[in-house]
């Protein structure tokens, strides 16, 4: 779906203009978008895969929930409508803990460039992965894999996971160690 997003400037800050997504894609115009890594106190994630049809990396395991943060709409308000709308789970802000922000432009053909600021989110939540409904059109598949597992499938030589980087994913599994519920 195609929506107006605001672009930012090298600081990460919006800079006063908006375009449509699909625009800011043909371009590499920098925006930004909301990851959430929801787990649950059985040391279980909540992993995706991107539906078939997606431009980028269809097929491939990603973070739990992830989307565009519309204009003039603040990260976590993208992160709360992005969770209920991809897999119709509902959480409330204080689910949410702010973990920071990672950099990201992969050039994926001349005319498609994500130049994206990802704000992450870590969400500690009891799910029940059998009521959790998907939005066909972004996501083909749900499950639940230990945190452990996650590590080693995402860090093994020929995973099926978006390629984020491994930077990124230490910062994200670093902050999931470090919550109450895996000390």
């Amino acid at each position: 779906m195609d929506e107006y997003i605001d672009l930012l400037n090298n600081t990460g800050k919006p800079n006063g203009t908006t375009c449509l997504k699909s625009e800011a894609h043909k371009k590499g115009l920098f925006h930004a978008s909301a990851h959430i890594w929801i787990f649950n106190n059985n040391k279980e994630v909540l992993i995706q895969k991107r539906a078939s049809n997606k431009e980028t990396f269809p097929n491939l395991w990603d973070v739990s929930v992830a989307g565009h943060i519309s204009a003039g709409e603040k990260p976590i308000v993208s992160a709360l409508r992005e969770v209920e709308e991809e897999i119709g789970l509902i959480v409330k802000p204080d689910n949410l803990y702010y973990i920071g922000t990672s950099k990201k432009r992969i050039e994926h053909k001349k005319d498609l460039i994500d130049n994206e600021l990802h704000h992450i989110y870590i969400c500690n939540i009891n799910f029940d992965i059998n009521s959790l409904k998907i939005q066909t059109e972004e996501v083909s598949e749900i499950k639940s894999i230990t945190f452990q597992s996650l590590i080693e499938a995402v860090n093994s030589k020929n995973n099926n996971f978006v390629p984020h980087g491994k930077d990124y994913y230490n910062f994200v599994f670093n902050a999931i160690k470090n919550t109450l519920s895996f000390k």
